[in-house]
């Protein structure tokens, strides 16, 4: 038997990162397996489902690198085998028509809450002959549940669950207009891609026992099932804007590597041991369900924060030089070739000390500006009378090396040396002319990836 995962998103809203687990999970699964993962965009809702929606999930799926193995399957394209299904269910007495009014199913509700019992549909038409039905009314078709004994569920995560049939009442399949229902078009579609493996969040847990049904009732084998936790926040409460960025595509405008996010998400209801840093290969050869917890995640931003740094220091320097160059043009800045070839220069030491993207391109803007620079105030109060003085008689000094990190340094530490002052007082007043800012990365460093005609330039600008 092909194993074979599927990511089935609605639509209606962003890919948020609960979604995205689920994906990486059934990926990772199926990739350990040998298996397929495949993509199910279930747009039924036609009220809701967009478009952009659909290109978001897409967008998001390419960006966090889980690539389906065909495309994607759109569930509205397949009304008509969903309604095929129905009308054979029907046909077997597995399912019934039902008459039952709008009005009638609201007082059905009401009396239950008044009642204190769960509202459920109390099975009117489950056998009363169709020449009772009143005139003019379409009827919906729900599904003829089994009353007696229990529904029992074999999950792979949460282990044994059971449901009494008589908590679960005869669900509609077919509504009154036509239209297949969400619960009943999942099921003949799991069937008809071949899934073995349903892994999604445990919101979903109830509905897992009345879908059993509909795979008993047409004799299909069932896939076998895995319900995941969710995702809180901080704070314990189900996650949502307030807890910061949820849609898979804020996180990377906000800056964060894939990678680093897949990693995080990884390790948010799994765990191999101590394992903490695993690349995408580490994370297929070991990922199982067995490693899957049944207590909810929290979200750690500053954890997810201090897993991305690690990620950033190890990426590749142009890969990183590309992005940061889309995010300065992005914020109007003019990236010209020079100035390409000094942010790329000057990425071993840029990516030590960011935290994400976005920080790492604020930290290498000056390498793309012109003069005169803008100041932090920070740098401008460095930049005093006697600190410019100072830097005047830097110049020849520094004119005459070869402008490499090595011959930078030497001449910083003689000119300093002969002013009888600490190198740091000779380099934050430097670094602020060259820079407008009071960090970079070191300052011989700094002044090799701008050269000497840039560098000499930035400091005759302030005098």
């Amino acid at each position: 038997m092909t194993i074979r995962t599927r990511f089935a998103p609605s639509p209606t809203g962003l890919l948020h990162i609960g979604g995205a687990r689920t994906a990486l999970f059934n990926y990772l699964f199926a990739r350990h397996m040998g298996g397929e993962f495949l993509l199910r965009i279930e747009d039924t809702d036609k009220a809701r489902s967009t478009q952009e929606a659909v290109q978001v999930i897409l967008d998001g799926l390419d960006w966090l690198g889980l690539t389906p193995d065909a495309p994607p399957v759109y569930q509205s394209t397949r009304e008509a085998r969903h309604v095929e299904v129905a009308l054979e269910l029907l046909a077997k007495g597995h399912a019934y028509k039902c008459y039952a009014s709008a009005e009638e199913l609201a007082l059905m509700r009401e009396t239950a809450q008044k009642e204190g019992r769960p509202p459920r549909y109390d099975g009117r038409w489950r056998d009363r002959d169709a020449s009772e039905a009143p005139e003019g009314v379409k009827p919906s078709i729900r599904l003829r549940a089994p009353r007696e004994g229990e529904t029992v569920l074999e999950d792979l995560v949460q282990g044994t669950v059971r449901v009494q049939n008589a908590e679960l009442d005869d669900m509609i399949i077919l509504r009154s207009d036509g239209s297949p229902t969400y619960l009943h078009a999942v099921v003949v579609d799991d069937h008809d891609m071949a899934i073995s493996h349903v892994i999604r969040g445990d919101d979903h847990l109830t509905n897992t026992f009345r879908q059993i049904q509909i795979y008993d009732a047409m004799g299909w084998a069932k896939p076998q099932f895995a319900h995941i936790p969710l995702i809180h926040g901080a704070d314990g409460a189900k996650l949502s804007k307030r807890h910061g960025a949820v849609s898979i595509l804020e996180f990377r405008e906000e800056g964060f590597l894939p990678e680093a996010l897949c990693n995080y998400l990884l390790r948010l209801g799994w765990g191999h041991g101590d394992s903490e840093f695993l690349a995408r290969e580490e994370q297929v050869r070991l990922f199982t369900l067995e490693g899957v917890g049944r207590a909810a995640s929290r979200m750690d931003y500053a954890k997810l924060t201090h897993l991305n740094g690690m990620w950033l220091r190890g990426a590749d320097d142009a890969r990183l030089r590309e992005d940061v160059v889309h995010r300065l043009v992005k914020s109007g800045l003019v990236v010209d070739v020079a100035a390409m070839e000094r942010i790329l220069h000057l990425m071993p030491g840029l990516k030590e000390r960011a935290k994400n993207l976005e920080e790492l391109a604020v930290s290498a803007a000056f390498l793309a500006r012109s003069v005169p620079l803008p100041f932090e105030p920070k740098a401008q109060a460095l930049l005093t009378d006697d600190a410019k003085a100072m830097l005047g008689r830097l110049i020849p000094a520094l004119a005459a090396t070869d402008f490499s990190a090595a011959g930078v340094d030497a001449a910083l530490r003689a000119f300093a040396e002969a002013e009888g002052k600490k190198l740091g007082q000779v380099a934050q007043p430097l670094r602020a002319a060259l820079t407008g800012s009071t960090m970079s990365p070191g300052i011989d460093a700094t002044l090799e990836a701008l050269g000497a005609e840039e560098s000499l330039a930035r400091l005759h600008a302030i005098l």
